[in-house]
């Protein structure tokens, strides 16, 4: 099982790796400047140390200390020109790297932003709000981190090695050779205990995921913690959610602690190994008192460099691992795609055709079941059914919310399988039982249904679906902000401004997903008014619990188990003896009675 993990985790970080890399390549000249820059101050950080050896060496020396003097002014002009150069690059180098990765992350949060959005619909209902949001923004951060690791670190190691090695190789092979030995060893070990810390990075990420969709999950739900008595219960389970991680982290700490103490343990052993191979050249006359101070520099430097890449390595795999889990969703195909060479749908007259329609969700069991449909041009059609029978799954299948088992579905003659989403969406209006709005102004919300619409426009919708008038009381009127989901209003008053929404989009097809289940007896009077006239020269489909709101459909259609039962108008299938229909009309009627 372990080296499955390892396989998985190596193939998604370089796919993490390959998406970066695209995306740092759409501004190749900032980035190449960048590259230039960080090597030139490397070479230079490197080449400064000579001329304090010189200085030093020049300082050392018997003579008169008139001349020594402008020879040590000289060598200090050197260094200030170095070191003002040094300051340059680096300027240059802030200000191209600011501009690659500022332009960059925009590009990765947009590229985030529509690869999720494509996703199904069940996609989002599988996920936790929260913890999508969490792995956006991971992702973009480790963008970051690692571009910073990379020109900030990564490539300066590179370079001080490469120019340390060469350099004291000028002075003696032992030297130069001790360091790359020592350097080579450092960086394997470095790079084995990442690869193995990485596997517990990850799953501390999976963990950190979780918590945050816990704690989402019942913010969402606040409510019914309270309602419900379940404080102590969530309560205790946040805690167990956070004690995995906890312990996640803690292991995961003590690793890095562990290292640390090895790598502390590894500096020590060169240092003194290195001097003490130095005093042995010195005493052969092969090292000067200014090799010692360039020695001491480069060991010094060399350190800064090797400690710190214990950790940039280390946390140049934890922004990997951060980034790991939206790599997975960028790599996970769309469920619902667009068929190639799909076309645009043009609906004329608004006929719905379902020709053995076979719907199962994964390998569980059959919910439509060869179903046969008509929907004419116009008509007025009503679903009903027990829970469970299909109606829901039948709307939801017209939208393209899922994919048939078999069968086809058309509009017009035109198979929905091969037209375009966003042209099916276009033409069809969804008022649902329970809409959810933006957090944004009502006029926005509204007008969501037409984005071009005028204000005249939004506020005639907004007439005729009756909430003009509760929208004109608000403190802001229609620039009231409703929100998050339109928690700020009512029921009554989020369905009405979804019924505005619909009205305004004008679609040749209307869904009715129990419409006017959440006004009460008044609202609902002045409802049906402005949905009579939006149903007409319209093909309407309406799920319904409510017999009473449906007496006056062209046609009603109830569904058992996948399949439709009886069809009809309210007066032919109320007055069927043993029927579905009638048997619950009876008992509504009845209850209405008492």
């Amino acid at each position: 099982m372990r080296n499955v993990i390892i396989f998985v985790v190596k193939d998604n970080t370089k796919k993490t790796l390959s998406i970066y890399a695209r995306a740092a390549a759409h501004y190749p000249f900032s980035m190449v400047i960048s590259i230039l820059a960080v090597v030139a101050l490397s070479v230079i950080g490197s080449i400064i140390p000579l001329y304090f050896k010189d200085f030093f060496n020049l300082l050392s020396q018997p003579g008169e200390r008139g001349i020594l003097v402008q020879g040590l002014l000289k060598i200090l002009m050197m260094i200030a020109a170095l070191d003002l150069v040094h300051w340059l690059l680096w300027r240059i180098n802030n200000i191209f790297i600011s501009r690659l990765e500022t332009r960059a992350l925009g590009d990765l949060a947009n590229k985030c932003f529509a690869n999720l959005h494509r996703h199904s619909f069940s996609y989002f209902n599988n996920n936790f709000v929260g913890s999508l949001v969490k792995r956006v923004n991971w992702f973009t951060r480790g963008f970051e981190g690692v571009v910073d690791k990379i020109i900030w670190n990564i490539i300066p190691l590179v370079v001080n090695i490469v120019m340390i090695i060469v350099i004291l190789a000028t002075r003696s092979l032992y030297l130069s050779l001790a360091i790359l030995i020592w350097t080579i060893i450092f960086l394997i070990v470095n790079y084995t205990f990442t690869k193995y810390k990485l596997q517990y990075d990850i799953k501390r990420n999976e963990a950190e995921s979780e918590t945050t969709a816990v704690l989402a999950d019942t913010i969402t739900n606040n409510a019914n913690v309270k309602l419900f008595n379940g404080y102590w219960r969530e309560v205790k389970n946040f805690a167990e959610t956070v004690g995995k991680l906890t312990a996640l982290r803690k292991f995961t700490w003590n690793l890095g602690t562990i290292f640390d103490a090895l790598q502390g343990f590894l500096t020590i052993v060169l240092e003194i190994g290195i001097f003490f191979v130095a005093i042995k050249l010195w005493q052969q006359g092969v090292l000067t008192v200014g090799d010692f101070v360039l020695i001491q520099v480069y060991i010094f430097n060399l350190f800064n460099e090797i400690w710190n890449f214990g950790r940039v390595i280390r946390q140049l795999y934890e922004h990997l691992a951060d980034a790991e889990e939206m790599t997975i969703i960028l790599s996970t195909p769309h469920e619902i795609v667009d068929m190639p060479g799909a076309k645009e749908l043009k609906v004329k007259k608004g006929e719905i055709k379902f020709n053995k329609v076979v719907f199962k969700y994964g390998q569980g069991r059959t919910i439509l079941n060869k179903l046969d449909l008509i929907v004419k041009p116009g008509e007025n059609i009503a679903f009903i059914g027990p829970s469970g029978a299909g109606k829901t799954t039948l709307v939801k299948l017209i939208f393209r919310m899922h994919d048939l088992t078999s069968g086809k579905i058309t509009i017009d003659n035109q198979d929905i399988a091969k037209v375009t989403q966003e042209s099916l969406w276009k033409n069809i209006s969804l008022v649902p039982q329970d809409p959810i709005l933006f957090h944004r102004t009502l006029m926005e919300n509204i007008r969501y249904g037409q984005p071009k619409a005028t204000d005249e426009e939004v506020i005639e919708a907004a007439k005729k679906a009756r909430c003009h008038d509760f929208i004109v009381k608000q403190e802001h009127g229609y620039s009231t902000y409703v929100g998050e989901r339109g928690i700020k209003l009512s029921g009554g008053e989020r369905q009405r401004v979804a019924i505005a929404r619909a009205i305004l989009r004008n679609a040749p097809i209307l869904v009715l997903d129990e419409a006017t289940s959440s006004l009460d007896s008044e609202s609902e009077h002045l409802i049906q008014e402005a949905l009579n006239e939006l149903m007409k020269n319209k093909t309407v489909l309406v799920i319904a619990h409510r017999l009473s709101t449906i007496r006056h459909a062209d046609r009603i259609v109830v569904i058992d188990k996948g399949q439709v039962i009886e069809e009809g108008t309210h007066d032919e299938l109320a007055s069927q003896t043993g029927g579905i229909y009638a048997k619950l009309w009876q008992l509504q009627a009845e209850g209405f009675i008492k």
